[in-house]
């Protein structure tokens, strides 16, 4: 899917309002998490690659869900070839 902010995924489809944006740059994947409620989030946060990701989801020790569930390098790849499809 894509909107006026690039092409995304729902991260957690059940909450249409969380968005995942994700781009590739010089062939890295990168992942942009937007939240209509916490908008901030996504400035403060910025463009993160998919090892950056999986690095920080190392520190994760539980109590709820693993934040690398979010940072789907699948859904990302699967977006992204849609959208090229459909160019």
């Amino acid at each position: 899917m894509k909107d006026k902010r690039g092409i995304y995924y729902y991260p957690l489809p059940l909450n249409k309002r969380i968005k995942m944006y994700v781009r590739e740059k010089e062939g890295v994947i990168e992942f942009m998490l937007h939240n209509e409620d916490d908008p901030s989030f996504s400035q403060e946060h910025g463009w993160i690659t998919y090892e950056a990701a999986r690095l920080a989801s190392k520190m994760y020790k539980g109590g709820g869900m693993n934040p690398l569930r979010l940072y789907d390098i699948d859904a990302a790849i699967a977006a992204l070839r849609s959208e090229e499809s459909r160019n």
